[in-house]
């Protein structure tokens, strides 16, 4: 039986913690990932969040160069809280079952992403 993206989408969605996002707020250690390719970020993203390109996720989690090439060490810790979004919530539940199969126990995805954040009237940064 051959899976549409959609139907991995789907089947991901049942195996991770979907949030939405007026739940969201960064607390102390909280990591929040944009999944997003780097000209989707630059136009706009939420408050705090680095970019690591889905198409590279699994590969620079432990050690992403996240600002001024500097190596951030939260993110090599497997219990810190992670918080995934993508523009409408597709790559972000396929990047969290898959930081959750690589060990990282606390991992969430904004249902929707940054879709259904501006939809509900939160702010984003374009900085």
């Amino acid at each position: 039986m051959q899976l549409t993206a959609n139907d991995l989408v789907a089947e991901a969605r049942r195996q991770i913690r979907e949030i939405a996002p007026g739940e969201y707020a960064a607390g102390p250690g909280h990591v929040l990932i944009d999944v997003r390719e780097p000209a989707e970020f630059q136009t706009g993203h939420i408050a705090g969040a680095i970019n690591i390109p889905r198409g590279v996720l699994e590969f620079q989690v432990d050690a992403h160069p996240a600002v001024a090439n500097a190596s951030d060490p939260a993110l090599s810790q497997k219990a810190c809280p992670i918080v995934l979004y993508c523009r409408t919530g597709g790559r972000a539940a396929l990047a969290a079952l898959n930081l959750q199969r690589m060990g990282f126990n606390d991992v969430r995805s904004i249902g929707g992403g940054i879709t259904a954040w501006t939809d509900a009237g939160l702010p984003v940064s374009s900085r």
